[in-house]
């Protein structure tokens, strides 16, 4: 029963955001021309955020499944490069990196043949568990983050 409402629970917060904004939401009707702008000194831009959190989030991901993984740099290798002429392309690209990756991590959750409380073989002593939440926790600060960045540019629609 624990594991089932657990499982549930995880699957709720990554498909759902019962407390906290959507993907589908923070992102949408977003208009092209405001994707790549920083409204302030300081402050990333929507696309920075979100390029961000699909770097991190197939960090992740790579890092709980794949023993020969070798995450990125840090911090530098978190974020993209200064200056990139964001395109539809690499927008659409992300959008669809960030997309299949957490329905990786909902295909995680949904496998009873993991145990979410185990720790990850190759890990440094993580569990399953802890690099869900970390994927749920991180995602939710940076859809914040480009909530604050739309209303900041005048385009937050709620």
């Amino acid at each position: 029963m624990y594991d089932t409402s657990l499982r549930n629970n995880l699957l709720e917060f990554l498909t759902k955001g019962p407390a906290h904004i959507t993907c589908n939401s923070a992102l949408s009707a977003i208009k092209p021309e405001i994707r790549n702008i920083k409204p302030e000194k300081g402050v990333h831009s929507i696309w920075e955020e979100l390029e961000h959190m699909r770097i991190a989030q197939e960090d992740i991901i790579k890092y709980t499944l794949d023993e020969s993984w070798n995450s990125p740099p840090w911090p530098e290798g978190y974020w993209p490069e200064e200056g990139i002429q964001l395109n539809e392309d690499m927008w659409q690209s992300t959008i669809k990196r960030c997309t299949s990756d957490r329905a990786q991590v909902v295909e995680i959750v949904k496998n009873t043949a993991i145990d979410l409380n185990e720790k990850i073989p190759h890990g440094q002593g993580h569990t399953y568990l802890r690099e869900i939440l970390l994927i749920i926790d991180h995602n939710a600060y940076h859809l914040g983050q480009i909530v604050l960045i739309r209303k900041l540019l005048g385009d937050w629609h709620n």
